[in-house]
């Protein structure tokens, strides 16, 4: 009786469990995909958003996260004054400009 309880039991060790670092490499693997593929390019886009946002100056024309363009006519450290038509004046926070437009575009 007690031969056919060891014979049900897992052997010694032969159980299928792989080494510590045979068990890793799957893990390892995907974090560096997720890295170079979400993490590393996320990081660059802000990385890039920060130097807009701190090389913005009085006359840039830019568009905000919300839609709107405009001319930049003040600026602080926290917001910005946007002129979106003649004598219309907006204010945003620095942080909600999403990019620079072009300034006029050539007419034809």
């Amino acid at each position: 009786m007690i031969d056919i309880a060891y014979a049900m039991g897992a052997g010694g060790g032969a159980s299928g469990q792989g080494g510590g670092f045979g068990a890793m490499v799957p893990l390892i693997l995907m974090f560096a995909i997720f890295y170079f593929l979400l993490i590393r390019p996320q990081q660059k886009k802000q990385k890039a958003h920060r130097q807009l946002l701190g090389d913005l100056k009085k006359g840039d024309r830019v568009i905000t996260s919300g839609g709107l363009y405009g001319r930049i006519t003040g600026i602080t450290d926290t917001v910005v004054t946007l002129e979106i038509s003649e004598k219309v004046r907006v204010k945003v926070g620095r942080g909600n400009i999403a990019g620079l437009t072009q300034s006029d575009a050539p007419k034809q």
